[in-house]
């Protein structure tokens, strides 16, 4: 077993072994949801309520598992392959810390998810953004548009751009922490204008590059 699998296997069974541990103690209804305000407005069931994040989880680090075999452009992945595993490893410790902050919550140790999501978001953001500087070309882990997918160059100076504009995310994601009510927009805003502006930098750059192929013909 590769030694990322096993990270990865391990803090699987560890999120089942902490919902094991808090089942006794957390009450049914459960919270389990919380508006941008940090204001709990949704429930599940008891057993739901504990379990659901960890079937999540290990929906997820499957999927992420399995993408690299089923990727048509496999061998590109394989040249970033220890960073998109690093990415794996924080985006489950990030929802191990949600997961926690749940049934710390159902327990009376009430701490707000807009002081963990922010810090989590933030982190998981910066390191999106190391992971898009060292992206190859594929179809399932990056900034996939037809021009990126149509051109090396094109996707890597996407990428190059994608990868610094994370890393500012990541930090404005942070200083949500800082204004928790507003917390919510200070994840949200970045990551849209990212998804925004490099999708229309890729056709911007893929149009240069059709014109300089046709000027050169």
């Amino acid at each position: 077993m590769r030694k990322a699998t096993a990270v990865i296997t391990g803090l699987i069974l560890l999120s089942f072994i902490v919902s094991i541990y808090f089942y006794p103690h957390v009450p049914d209804p459960m919270a389990t949801h919380w508006n941008y305000r940090g204001e709990v407005d949704g429930y599940m069931s008891k057993f739901w309520g504990v379990f659901f994040m960890p079937l999540v989880i290990t929906g997820l680090a499957v999927l992420f598992l399995v993408i690299p075999r089923i990727d048509p452009m496999r061998d590109n992945i394989t040249k970033f392959r220890k960073y998109y595993d690093g990415f794996i490893i924080i985006f489950i410790f990030f929802m191990l810390a949600v997961h926690l902050q749940i049934l710390l919550w159902n327990t009376g140790i009430q701490i707000s998810p807009n002081a963990v999501i922010p810090l989590g978001t933030g982190l998981l953001f910066y390191y999106i953004g190391i992971l898009m500087e060292n992206a190859e070309r594929n179809w399932f882990i990056g900034i996939r548009t037809p021009w990126t997918l149509s051109s090396d160059r094109v996707w890597r100076k996407t990428h190059r751009l994608g990868g610094k504009l994370f890393r500012i995310a990541g930090a404005v994601a942070v200083l949500g922490i800082f204004f928790q009510d507003l917390a919510f927009f200070f994840i949200l805003v970045p990551a849209l204008f990212n998804a925004g502006f490099t999708a229309v930098y890729s056709y911007i750059e893929y149009q240069k590059e059709l014109k300089e192929t046709k000027s050169s013909d």
